[in-house]
C-alpha cells in the first residue's frame, strides 16, 4: 500500500519485506526475490539468496558462489566469489581463494585478496583482519590503523567501534583510542551503534550513553536504555520507564510499564499491562492506549495490531488501512 492506504501491489505473496533503496523482497517459489515499486519481479535468474541493493548492486548466491546483479536483475559481476559484501563508497569486500580483497562496481580488484576478512568502507576506511587481529585499511589496501584489535566495525562518521577481550571502545580515523574498550558486548544487540549522535553503552549490567565525539555522555546507571530519537532516550529505573535528554536530565518522568523510541514526534507507550498508545516529546498523550502491539512511526504511519488484526494509523490515530 502507499502512504494514503491505497493498495499498489495486490496481496499475493506468502512473505514480503519493507522497501529499501527502491526494492522489496517477496517469497516466490520458496525463494526471496526482489520486486520493484511497480510490482515487477526480478526473475531473470533465481538465486539461493539475494541481498539488498546498495549503490545499484545486490550480492547474490548461486550454489556456493557469490556475485552481483544490477537493478534489472542482470548479472553485473559474475558468480565467482566464496563470499561477497555490500558495496559502499564504490567498493565491496569479496573473498576468493580464501582471502579478502576489494572490487569496484565493474568487478575489477582495486585491492588484491590478502586479508583474512574485510568489511565495508565508510569515511574512506574499511575494517580488515590479518591473522587473529583487525585494523583499518584505505582504498589502496594500506594499513592506516594497525591491526591491534580483536574485532573492528565500519566507521560511523569519525568514530568506529573496536573490540578487545570481549569489550568495546571507540577509535578515531587517526587510530587514536577515544574510549578504551570497557563496555559489555551483548548478544543480538547493536553494540556501539549511534542514533542521534549517541550510542547505548552497558557496563556491569547498567546502561548509559557515549557520544560520537568519544565521551561518556551519561555514565551507565539505568536498568535499561533504548536508542536516542529526536533528542530523547528511553530509560528504565526500578521497573518504570521514562525519557532523558542528552545531558541525562529526566525529560519525561518514569511512569510507563513499557515504551519505545521517538520517531516523527511520537513514541509508543504502555500505561497499563495491556494496551499501547502514543505520546509527544512533551509527554502529552496524543493517541489513547487502544492497541495490543505497535511499531514506531515511519513516513507518517505506524503499524498497529488490535484483536489479532493489524493495520496502519496516521499521526492522529486514524486508520489508514486495516486487515479485514
Amino acid at each position: 500500500m502507499d502512504a494514503i492506504g491505497e493498495v499498489v501491489i495486490e496481496p499475493q505473496y506468502m512473505e514480503a519485506e519493507d522497501f529499501y533503496n527502491g526494492f522489496s523482497r517477496v517469497r516466490f517459489n520458496d525463494r526471496m526475490v526482489p520486486i520493484d515499486s511497480q510490482g515487477r519481479l526480478l526473475l531473470r535468474n533465481l538465486f539461493g539468496y539475494v541481498g539488498l541493493f546498495e549503490e545499484q548492486l545486490a550480492n547474490v548466491q548461486l550454489v556456493q558462489k557469490w556475485g552481483y546483479i544490477d537493478e534489472k536483475g542482470r548479472i553485473a559481476i559474475p558468480i565467482q566469489f566464496s563470499d561477497a559484501g555490500d558495496f559502499s563508497e564504490g567498493l565491496a569486500p569479496v573473498s576468493i581463494g580464501g582471502k579478502f580483497g576489494f572490487i569496484d562496481t565493474a568487478g575489477v580488484f582495486v585491492v588484491q585478496p590478502q586479508f583474512n576478512w574485510a568489511g565495508e568502507f565508510q569515511s574512506g576506511l574499511a575494517p580488515a583482519s590479518e591473522g587473529e587481529v583487525s585494523g583499518y585499511v584505505n582504498r589502496s589496501g594500506e594499513w592506516v590503523i594497525d591491526p591491534l584489535f580483536d574485532e573492528c566495525q565500519p566507521f560511523q562518521g569519525d568514530v568506529a567501534v573496536v573490540v578487545r577481550q570481549g569489550r568495546w571502545g571507540l577509535v578515531d580515523k587517526t587510530g587514536k583510542l577515544l574510549l578504551l574498550p570497557q563496555f559489555d558486548l551483548l548478544d543480538d544487540y547493536a553494540n556501539g551503534e549511534f542514533f542521534d549522535g549517541m550510542a547505548v553503552a552497558v557496563q556491569d549490567g547498567k546502561y548509559g550513553f557515549v557520544s560520537n565525539t568519544g565521551e561518556i555522555a551519561i555514565p551507565p546507571q539505568y536498568d535499561f536504555a533504548g536508542d536516542f530519537g529526536e533528542g530523547l532516550a528511553l530509560v528504565e529505573t526500578d521497573g518504570k520507564f521514562g525519557f532523558i535528554d542528552k545531558t541525562g536530565k529526566q525529560a519525561i518522568q518514569p511512569g510507563f510499564v513499557d515504551a519505545g523510541v521517538f520517531s516523527e514526534g511520537l513514541a509508543q507507550v504502555k500505561y497499563h499491562h495491556d494496551k499501547w498508545g502514543f505520546m509527544d516529546t512533551t509527554g502529552r498523550l496524543v493517541i489513547q492506549p487502544m492497541f495490543d502491539a505497535v511499531l514506531p512511526y515511519r513516513d507518517g504511519l505506524a503499524w498497529v495490531s488490535v484483536d489479532g488484526k493489524w493495520g496502519y494509523v496516521n499521526g492522529w490515530g486514524d486508520w489508514v488501512w486495516r486487515e479485514r
